[in-house]
């Protein structure tokens, strides 16, 4: 999905404008009429932005942590929920909200209410700190007049949502140690010891076996070029950002992660699980089916996936049954598709759907446990092959000249 710069105005006839991923400009338009806002100007923009806009990104308090978000939802549930006024409620989460961005953005909010706007319509002008998801199921809480059942939801979906991404996060980090210092060992091995080895041997003047001079070789040019191999890793780097930052680079990336070994299974199961979370938390709240599908399509956050999701929209859109365009997108397995289509029969859609998440949780978990296990064989496969080529070319090369040595003797 590209990315697009859009302004419109809403039922107020106030200016709303913001970021927004989508398929087309089409799939924009269609929206922000769902969203009651009438479209203006629509264009592609790029993710890069300029430097300084980048680097505030990165600063404390620029960006809106999920946490955060969970905080300022559960609080707004608990003061709706007591009668306090929206107002005086937004007043009190903005000056005591320890991030910065996220007190700003709730301090436009509350001059957005004070001027005549709904409090989705005031959420809306904020993509970048509340989702698509986030804002529609704010607007059938305030139509419907469960406004903090909506709330609360959300803090419920935002906590499962934090508590995969924390699981995930978990599991990654001892493999990444380990990747991590293998690269720097061979870095400090090329940089240092096998200099010294080398002096050591031209020295003597003896023939070198082949893996020994393989290693000098790589020492030498690790010595004289390490700022070029430097250079080459950040153009790497920028290049890919560049490329996945286009529509077919993203979704040749997202295709490619899903397809990594053990742990593009996991990230599948992730997203599926949100997918279904998701979605039932909309049919629960009432959200029409092909808005609810829209939305769900923006918060599965793969585009892969997204392009399948987005066909099953259409089908349900032509009037198909959902089983049947869950099926033809191949992205559920018999039993998922078994509980879907007992949904469609009992009505209890969500009920299922939200089956359906718990399923691919507890599978995620599952396979984070034993994730390590499972990698644990490559890695040390990986720190054998270097041990045995260190040792191949810097001890044979010792015992041919301990041999000559003694023989001389």
């Amino acid at each position: 999905m590209a990315l697009y710069q859009f302004r419109g105005r809403d039922g107020q006839g106030e200016e709303v404008q913001g970021r927004l991923e989508a398929e087309s400009a089409d799939a924009v338009a269609g929206f922000l009429s769902d969203n009651q806002i009438i479209p203006i100007d629509i264009q592609t923009t790029s993710v890069e932005e300029d430097a300084l806009t980048t680097l505030r990104q990165f600063l404390p308090g620029r960006r809106v942590a999920l946490i955060d978000l969970i905080f300022f939802s559960r609080q707004m549930y608990t003061l709706v929920r007591a009668g306090v006024p929206i107002l005086e409620s937004l007043q009190g989460l903005r000056d005591s909200t320890p991030s910065e961005r996220l007190g700003q953005v709730i301090g436009e909010v509350r001059d957005d209410l004070d001027a005549g706007q709904s409090l989705s319509a005031a959420l809306r002008r904020h993509p970048e700190v509340f989702p698509s998801l986030y804002v529609s199921i704010i607007e059938i809480g305030e139509a419907s007049g469960r406004l903090p059942e909506s709330f609360l939801q959300l803090v419920s979906y935002l906590e499962q949502e934090r508590d995969t991404r924390e699981r995930i996060r978990a599991a990654m980090r001892y493999p990444l140690i380990i990747i991590v210092a293998i690269v720097a060992a061979v870095f400090v091995i090329n940089l240092f010891v096998i200099p010294s080895f080398a002096q050591v041997f031209a020295r003597f003047g003896a023939d070198l076996p082949l893996p020994t001079r393989m290693l000098i070789a790589t020492s030498n040019f690790t010595l004289s070029y390490w700022w070029l191999m430097l250079l080459a890793l950040g153009g790497a780097l920028y290049g890919a950002r560049v490329y996945t930052s286009t529509e077919a680079g993203r979704r040749v990336w997202h295709r490619f992660k899903l397809h990594l070994p053990v742990v593009g299974n996991i990230l599948y199961r992730a997203t599926m699980g949100r997918f279904a979370r998701a979605l039932a938390i909309c049919v629960h709240s009432g959200v029409p089916w092909g808005q609810a599908m829209r939305v769900v399509t923006n918060a599965v956050d793969n585009q892969y996936l997204a392009e399948r999701v987005a066909a099953m929209r259409e089908g349900v859109e032509r009037g198909e049954s959902i089983t049947h365009t869950a099926t033809t997108t191949g992205l559920f397995p018999p039993l998922v598709l078994q509980m879907i289509q007992v949904g469609e029969q009992t009505g209890a859609v969500d009920r299922l759907l939200n089956e359906v998440g718990e399923y691919y949780e507890r599978e995620v978990d599952y396979q984070l446990k034993y994730l390590s296990s499972a990698i644990e064989p490559v890695l040390l496969a990986a720190m054998g092959v270097i041990v045995l080529i260190l040792a191949l070319g810097v001890f044979l090369p010792m015992w041919d000249l301990g041999s000559v040595a003694f023989s001389k003797h």
